[in-house]
């Protein structure tokens, strides 16, 4: 069985914010496409996992008369994404010739109904909302940078209800494409899987995924060429390789911000910490290979 990578690819490497495509989205997922095949070619199997951000808040704006929960723009986001990233692949796969193919699986992943998160919606997703939005939805809404906007939950993931299925494709060698946007969020109430309006981040369902999958490696794939800390200051350092007790110091010391690197590195601890031998690496999309080699972004390690 060929090694297995899962590799998470960030919502803003797939799409300009306007639904559009621009020519740094367009570079960066070149970039991307580049990874899967070089990992490929290296004898690993790949399952890719996306995040959707962009995308849904797209959908959601175009939807002014609110007919569509917020879990079925994020199926929908998924299925979207999911059939442009298959085209792509499949198209560079057969000029290779190679002989994997793709796979998209909509996913869906079981949160906590009783989840903090829910008491306590700080996400926020989709448009700027109209005064007139603001007066007639029944929603939690939150003053941003930006203005008003719709603030939902952001639970912690606890199954990936279709892991058999993606399992199956994993061992059948296809480029598995799975758990966008975090997945479709559900809860389970009697005997039933009910669609919940939340995000769940990416990075801890593609952490939990590489733990399930027993993976070899967890690649999260990002802007920045490496972990930094001191960040714009003379005492800015780029870190090859951090062990979680050196994360955890400077997660506490604030160097890595909630809304960003905070779950990154978390997610990356996560997966080390409960598969051994797991290689937790963080790089920019173009230099897979090389973070495995231990030549280019930050290694994780216990």
């Amino acid at each position: 069985m060929a090694k297995v990578a899962v590799y998470a690819i960030g919502g803003n490497a797939l799409a300009s914010p306007t639904g559009g495509s621009d020519g740094e989205s367009e570079r960066v997922l070149a970039h991307v496409m580049s990874d899967v095949v070089d990992l490929l070619e290296a004898g690993w199997g790949v399952v890719l996992t996306h995040g959707n951000g962009p995308q849904v808040g797209h959908l959601m704006a175009l939807d002014e008369h609110l007919t569509q929960p917020m879990d079925a723009w994020v199926a929908a986001t998924q299925g979207m994404i999911g059939h442009g990233l298959a085209l792509n692949l499949d198209s560079i796969l057969s000029k290779r010739q190679r002989p994997e193919r793709t796979a998209t699986v909509v996913t869906r992943v079981l949160v906590d109904g009783q989840d903090p998160g829910f008491q306590n919606p700080t996400k926020p997703v989709g448009p700027v909302l109209t005064s007139k939005t603001v007066m007639e939805a029944d929603w939690d809404i939150a003053q941003t940078k930006l203005g008003p906007r719709r603030v939902v939950a952001s639970p912690l993931p606890m199954e990936i209800i279709d892991l058999p299925v993606i399992q199956k494709l994993v061992d059948l060698h296809a480029v598995v494409i799975c758990g966008g946007g975090g997945g479709v969020p559900v809860v389970r109430k009697d005997q039933h899987f009910i669609g919940v309006p939340a995000v769940i981040d990416k990075d801890r369902v593609s952490a939990l995924l590489a733990i399930k999958l027993n993976a070899e490696a967890l690649i999260i794939s990002t802007a920045i060429d490496a972990v930094r800390t001191g960040f714009g200051t003379d005492d800015e350092r780029i870190h090859r390789t951090l062990n979680l007790d050196e994360c955890e110091q400077h997660l506490e010391a604030g160097e890595f911000p909630a809304g960003s690197m905070a779950p990154k590195i978390g997610s990356l601890m996560e997966a080390a910490l409960h598969v051994p031998g797991l290689q937790a690496i963080l790089c920019q999309p173009g230099e897979a290979l090389d973070a495995l080699r231990g030549t280019a972004g930050t290694t994780i390690v216990v």
